[in-house]
């Protein structure tokens, strides 16, 4: 029978692959042509975010999924053809954007309302195309392109299409009845509510049906940190809870007792597998007929199949013969982590499960507490090793925080498909149903938003095979101790006290253990990648922040590492995406007093951005000015540039004028002096050596540009700073920091550290000293 069903899934991969490379399609994507295209649209379009390139961020791209029916080139017409492909609309200010970029997007949930803004083409045209329905005809001019290697996960691709400034769909035909119907019902999901508060509105329709385009990105990560990302997605689990509630538990299905909907309404256990079976279909079409979608219906019929025999040994089988129809219906599944999640996940419920519950109960632990304790600890230790070959880490808060939601997750879900149901008839009803299932709902974004505030929410985890084995190692022994723990209760108090510890992180003990932060640390240099984000302490828990970086988690977890909690003012030299895109890591959770920028709104898109995200936080922002004196605690700065209207002195090209329009300052933090020069280019540099003739030695120099070749030898040779930190990206393209400019500071008797090589550095109050953060120095 393997065999068999080895020899059927090689086959069915074979024929897949061939029917990818059959017709014009791959023969056009590698000349990367330009034609007219006929697609079918096969699942919901998606909005890119935008990403940070350097100074600048690309704008968003619109995702589609389609199917290629028809291509005219050079007045060849073929039709006839099913080859499937990703529709890309792009301005054509956009670098090419790549299938597994998209692909990653999508599966990261990012949010269609936060990224609509960033995609360059008229409001209208845009939701012309994110409001395409599957089953929908288009005809596009396009130009081909191949979609990535094998390893980034694009086999399944003939091809991607590129569709440029924004051109609207043209229609050919509109969705099927089947697909307008499904679309309606989950617009009167989002309808009904939209009067939530923020979370659950979000929340809600993910929870229900999956769809997570309201999901803004910061509950997203903290839905990732946790491992509770499960639950945004179409999953068995939705299914399992509306087939419990028609007849019980599955242990019940053929007892005379059985529980449930069903037999109260005098339902037979056969007409109720059928009604079961209805509502299975029902789920397909409203969640899309999509490979995501058909596993979750396969786990679904797997519970079917429990409640209509009533015996657990024939759910096992059940499930492999689902995973087995899947697989060859689209051998592709079987490289995606979500089916193979799905399927890890339900096979721990089938036979780690059941027993690990039983010796809970043997242990004196209440039933349902028992169950729902080894279903979260059972999934969780078989998924863990595929979880962490994806993020790099593993979660020590997932078991907690799945199992508290999990208390929700039912109501949510119950709640939620009634006003599914009843919107298109009853909107008030369905509004007010809405209103109910968003208690549960913004509970479960509160279990998510404070596992990950956790300190120790995670623990770094080598993401490879290798990584993931020894996870999988590791978690077997925990397995086995944990049956010998409650037997020896010193060993368990020890145990439980550890894990607090690991969790909460409190300075007092990781301090003495890794050296970070170091007591008296007056200024760090966070590893933001290719971008600036400096830290200068101003008192018990509290720092200023200078730049951000391009990476809001980044900059949050370097923060959080210092123990910062109080920012009285986030001062950003110039609004380039490397300096000024990281800002709302910096304002997640900590009191911010104020934010200054410089006078020069260049690039205008990032300093709306600044300006969006601080209205939103509700935070004043100022405009940093010449000769400006400020001090907090120990902490005192001048600022020396840029001139009084805030624009660069000197000619350039727009970023070279962003650049030097950068808010300078010359810092005094306990016996430390520093200079802070933001990306001043070396003519800027210049007229500021002019225009301070008497600037003095300093102490530490934060190099400006990143370490670029760009740099002034008179202002270096007057500086002559004891250290020089350099903030640059491992691997960056730009080739920071130049050789030069390392060997020019060298000589000047400079100490030259660089977060490339380093990780996070920090200076001492005597700056003596310079620590690097454990765990991110780099060969």
């Amino acid at each position: 029978m393997a065999l068999c069903s080895a020899a059927a899934g090689v086959a069915s991969a074979t024929l897949h692959t061939a029917d990818l490379r059959r017709g014009p399609v791959p023969g056009l994507a590698r000349e990367h042509a330009r034609a007219t295209v006929e697609v079918k649209v096969t699942g919901d379009p998606w909005a890119v975010a935008p990403r940070t390139h350097g100074p600048r961020q690309t704008p968003g791209t619109i995702v589609v999924p389609a199917q290629i029916s028809r291509v005219d080139f050079e007045g060849t017409d073929t039709g006839g053809l099913r080859a499937p492909a990703l529709l890309f609309v792009r301005s054509h200010e956009a670098p090419a954007i790549t299938a597994s970029t998209a692909s990653g997007e999508a599966a990261g949930g990012d949010s269609r309302e936060s990224a609509r803004s960033a995609v360059h083409a008229t409001p209208d045209r845009e939701e012309e195309w994110l409001d395409l329905l599957p089953s929908s005809r288009l005809r596009v001019d396009a130009r081909f392109q191949l979609p990535d290697a094998p390893e980034h996960g694009a086999r399944d691709l003939a091809a991607v299409l590129s569709v440029q400034d924004g051109e609207p769909p043209a229609i050919l035909e509109g969705p099927s009845a089947l697909q307008r119907t499904a679309g309606g019902l989950r617009a009167g999901l989002r309808e009904a509510s939209d009067g939530l508060a923020a979370d659950a509105r979000a929340l809600l329709p993910g929870l229900v049906v999956g769809d997570t385009t309201r999901v803004p990105e910061e509950l997203d990560e903290a839905f990732r940190t946790t491992d509770m990302l499960h639950l945004l997605a179409v999953s068995g689990g939705n299914l399992t809870i509306l087939l419990v509630l028609l007849i019980g538990p599955p242990g019940t299905a053929s007892r005379a007792e059985r529980r449930g909907i069903a037999p109260r309404l005098g339902i037979s256990l056969r007409g109720t597998v059928l009604l079961s079976g209805s509502v299975i279909l029902g789920f397909v079409v409203v969640c899309r007929p999509e490979p995501s979608v058909l596993r979750a219906a396969a786990c679904g019929l797997i519970t079917v199949l429990a409640i209509g025999t009533g015996r657990r040994r024939s759910m096992l089988p059940a499930l492999a013969a689902a995973v087995l129809l899947l697989v060859l219906w689209h051998p592709w599944l079987a490289q995606d982590f979500g089916f193979a999640l799905s399927v890890l996940a339900t096979a721990s419920l089938l036979l780690l499960a059941p027993r690990w519950s039983m010796a809970l109960r043997r242990r004196g632990v209440p039933g349902r507490l028992a169950e729902a304790l080894a279903a979260a600890g059972a999934a969780q230790a078989v998924c863990a090793p595929v979880v962490v070959v994806l993020s790099g880490h593993v979660s020590l808060v997932a078991v907690p925080c799945n199992l508290l939601a999990e208390f929700a997750v039912a109501p949510a879900t119950v709640l939620g498909f009634a006003a599914l149901a009843v919107a298109p008839f009853a909107m008030p009803v369905a509004t007010a149903l809405a209103w109910l299932a968003g208690w549960p709902t913004g509970g479960i974004a509160v279990i998510a938003r404070t596992g990950a505030d956790v300190p120790g929410a995670v623990v770094a985890w080598p993401d490879s095979w290798a990584g993931a084995l020894l996870l999988a190692g590791l978690s077997a022994a925990m397995a086995v101790l944990a049956r010998r723990l409650p037997r020896h209760p010193w060993l368990s108090a020890c145990c439980a006290v550890l894990l607090l510890l690991a969790l909460l992180r409190p300075q007092g003990v990781t301090r003495p253990l890794t050296g970070w932060p170091p007591p008296d640390w007056r200024v760090v240099t966070c590893d933001v990648g290719q971008g600036d984000a400096l830290v200068l302490a101003s008192g018990d828990h509290s720092a200023v922040v200078v730049d951000s970086g391009p990476d809001p988690d980044a900059v949050d977890d370097c923060l959080r590492a210092l123990g910062v909690t109080t920012v009285p003012l986030v001062l950003l030299t110039h609004f380039h995406a490397d300096h000024v895109t990281g800002l709302p890591g910096v304002l997640r959770g900590r009191a911010v007093g104020a934010i200054q920028t410089t006078g020069l709104a260049e690039p205008p898109g990032q300093a709306a951005f600044v300006r969006r995200t601080a209205r939103e936080a509700g935070i004043p922002m100022t405009r940093a000015a010449p000769g400006e004196r400020r001090q907090v605690g120990s902490l005192s700065w001048r600022v020396l540039w840029p001139d009084g209207n805030g624009d660069p002195s000197t000619s350039g090209g727009s970023e070279d004028g962003a650049n030097n329009s950068s808010v300078t300052m010359l810092v005094r933090s306990g016996k430390l002096t520093l200079f802070l020069p933001g990306d001043l280019e070396p003519d800027a540099q210049r007229e500021l050596l002019d225009t301070h003739p008497g600037l003095p030695q300093v102490d530490v120099l934060k190099v400006a540009h990143h370490g670029s070749g760009r740099q002034d030898a008179e202002l270096l040779r007057r500086l002559s700073p004891r250290i020089a930190l350099i903030s640059c990206g491992a691997d960056n393209n730009y080739g920071h920091p130049a050789p030069r400019t390392v060997h020019a500071l060298r000589r000047e008797g400079a100490l030259v550290l660089r977060t490339d090589i380093s990780g996070a550095l920090s200076v001492t109050g005597s700056g003596d000293a310079v620590v690097r953060r454990p765990g991110q120095e780099r060969p």
